[in-house]
């Protein structure tokens, strides 16, 4: 299927200088907005406490919930509305566990109770981290991209060379950058599902990358004559029917997740519909200009013959 007319030449390297400086102000604007919230907004997974779900048969509001936990010490805590269709559903998340509060989630009821009455509400889970665990499992969830990170570098530079695999982890840091810049700017939880969805982007836009990557060697092996740059832009034009409809079907199945999959999997959809539309313009607009930007400052054996 061909959404792209055969002969079509859009010029996507000479919009290579406006592409990346955009992508070099939404970055910027993401380091700052982690700087200026200390980083991430760190979920239990990572921080450690314990996280409790309520379900309320009516809408309630978040005052009302705070006024009537008022004589429970839960220290530093966070009341949320959880859901986005009414008010009747809130975690409650604290930085004490179980084991500095015992009975958290009796105590919470029992206040909750005396407040609301007995039937109007319900717990729906509790989850309980320790600091030590949460520390351990941040560290592991960094450890984990950073190592997807050099198997791609090393994958990459030997299957093409070693400029394609510096423009491909360009690409992708680029991409995980500017989706955690996104969640800080809007104060959204960094998770263990976080980690999942920015591992499954990496893969992505890996993906599209390579696709790119393996036309441009195509025709470079047919075209010798022709300007790299040209190279490029044509082999760009030759894959975008397949990107648009690769990136549109995957589009439409992560939308379909964040719209229908309900609150527990929302950020995670969320954060798959920001790589998918990040990923696929760091594979067109920034890993293939790598490519002549790196041939204009270290040139290939044939350009200086």
């Amino acid at each position: 299927m061909e959404l792209i007319k055969p002969g079509t030449n859009l010029n996507f390297v000479g919009r290579m200088k406006m592409a990346s400086f955009a992508s070099v102000v939404v970055i910027i604007i993401s380091i700052v907005s982690l700087l200026f919230h200390g980083g991430p907004n760190l979920g239990i997974d990572f921080a450690g406490g314990t996280q409790v779900q309520i379900k309320f048969e009516k809408k309630t509001e978040v005052k009302d919930i705070r006024d009537s936990l008022a004589t429970i010490d839960l220290g530093k805590s966070i009341i949320q509305q959880f859901g986005y269709e009414d008010n009747s559903e809130f975690l409650i998340k604290t930085e004490k566990s179980s084991s500095e509060i015992k009975g958290l989630s009796s105590s919470i009821e029992e206040a909750l109770t005396a407040q609301f009455g007995k039937d109007a509400f319900e717990v729906r889970r509790v989850e309980v981290v320790g600091p030590k665990v949460g520390k351990d499992l941040r560290q592991k969830g960094m450890l984990a991209m950073v190592y997807a990170i050099i198997g791609i570098l090393i994958y990459i530079t030997w299957r093409f060379e070693f400029r394609y695999a510096i423009g491909a982890i360009i690409a992708l840091v680029h991409d995980v950058l500017i989706t955690v810049g996104i969640f800080s700017l809007l104060d959204k939880e960094f998770s263990l599902p976080i980690i999942a969805a920015l591992l499954t982007i990496i893969g992505y836009s890996l993906n599209d990358t390579i696709v790119v990557f393996d036309r441009i060697r195509e025709n470079l092996r047919k075209v010798r004559r022709q300007e790299l740059a040209g190279v490029v832009n044509s082999s760009i034009n030759q894959v975008l029917s397949r990107t648009i409809l690769t990136s549109g079907t995957t589009l439409l199945v992560v939308g379909a997740l964040f719209f229908l999959g309900g609150a527990v999997i929302h950020d995670f959809a969320f954060a798959l519909l920001v790589g998918v539309v990040v990923g696929t313009y760091s594979s067109i607009f920034i890993a293939s200009p790598t490519i002549l930007a790196w041939e204009t400052v270290w040139p290939s054996k044939k350009k200086r013959k």
